[in-house]
């Protein structure tokens, strides 16, 4: 009997070694108890899965972005509420052609941003009518509301006010104005003041 265990023994061992050589499992070697052998513990495999994010999830990430996370914590929460998506070969096209298209679109407007800006720095001064006061002094001030109409008026052009920074005119004299048409561009403009 005990050479039937020994062999048993043996041939199991040899076969965990073999099969504890192919992977990244930690098993515990065969130990003989009163009734045979049995296998103490053996080591649980970490599975990630790779996702995108389809919404802002708090204490894990923003939109869109790729994270490495526990897969029951993909299957049991994210999955189910659609927070996010395994990521594919597919999806990652598509991701990647997404963010060509939206660098292509802010290089477009940033274009076009710098275009308006040559056209209101060649076109001159423009002039402003205010009701003159005491010397140099005019009634009321201009405002970027007052600019904005008299480009529209002049260049036919939509500016909205808030991108208008004037300094403060309170009497006629020449001034420069900035139109700040992009985050990268701004676009300085002269104005002439002047009493009627």
């Amino acid at each position: 009997m005990a050479s039937t265990t020994t062999a048993l023994s043996w041939s199991s061992s040899s076969w965990m070694q073999r099969f504890n050589g192919n992977t990244n499992e930690t098993v515990k070697i065969l130990e003989r108890s009163g009734n045979g052998m049995s296998v103490v513990a053996q080591k649980k495999a970490l599975k990630i899965r790779k996702i995108i994010l389809k919404e802002d999830v708090a204490e894990l990430g923003k939109k869109g972005q790729l994270l490495d996370v526990k897969a029951g914590f993909y299957r049991n929460f994210l999955h189910p509420t659609g927070k996010a998506t395994i990521v594919t070969p597919v999806l990652l096209k598509e991701m990647r052609m997404e963010e060509e298209r939206i660098e292509a679109e802010k290089k477009r407007v940033k274009e076009e941003a710098e275009q308006l800006a040559k056209i209101f720095e060649t076109v001159g001064a423009f002039k402003v009518k205010r009701k003159g006061g005491k010397g140099k002094l005019i009634f009321g001030t201009v405002t970027p509301q007052d600019l904005v109409d008299i480009i529209k008026a002049q260049l036919q052009r939509d500016v909205d006010k808030r991108m208008v920074s004037i300094p403060e005119i309170r009497e006629t004299g020449e001034y420069i104005a900035e139109l700040k048409l992009h985050p990268d561009v701004t676009a300085q403009v002269r104005l002439n003041v002047f009493a009627n």
